[in-house]
């Protein structure tokens, strides 16, 4: 994330770094709300329903982002498009329903899952190529809550909670 310039007015525009920090404040998001609301029976977790092709969510893009997207992709150097497991519909959905409905989930929040598990956090030191997991920083408590935080102050919001 880079938190001090979350609109790319001082960088130039990436689009893949653009959804990569789109991604990241998910799962940010459920980690500061499960912290601040856990306590009430309020958790929140991220979810990645895989790759769906039959969606057609990219239908839109012009060939050359979509070169893009994979060119800046986490460890591109290395991405093998033949290692990317497509999935149906009701495959991506899963992951999303066994969240929303796993009772051996309640209670617990401020997490992040792909294929019905929670995913493996990535060592940031290991060149790692595979294509699941979630970054440390994901999950990082400080940068949830400064998150949180700007934005409320980009809402123009003065509502803070107590916790």
């Amino acid at each position: 994330m880079i938190f001090d310039d979350v609109n790319f007015t001082s960088h130039p525009y990436d689009l893949g770094l653009a959804y990569g920090q789109s991604k990241t404040a998910n799962v940010l998001f459920a980690v500061e709300a499960t912290r601040r609301w856990g306590s009430d029976g309020i958790t929140a977790n991220a979810v990645h329903p895989g790759t769906i092709a039959a969606t057609n969510l990219s239908r839109r893009l012009e060939p050359s982002v979509l070169a893009h997207l994979r060119a800046s992709a986490p460890y591109a150097e290395t991405f093998d498009a033949s290692r990317v497991r497509l999935k149906t519909i009701e495959q991506g959905a899963a992951t999303s329903v066994f969240v929303a409905t796993s009772p051996l989930l309640d209670g617990i929040g401020g997490r992040y899952f792909e294929d019905c598990n929670e995913a493996r956090v990535l060592d940031p030191d290991a060149r790692d190529t595979t294509i699941s997991g979630v970054a440390a920083y994901a999950l990082d408590p400080a940068n949830a809550k400064r998150l949180w935080e700007l934005s409320l102050a980009l809402l123009g919001s003065s509502t803070r909670s107590p916790r």
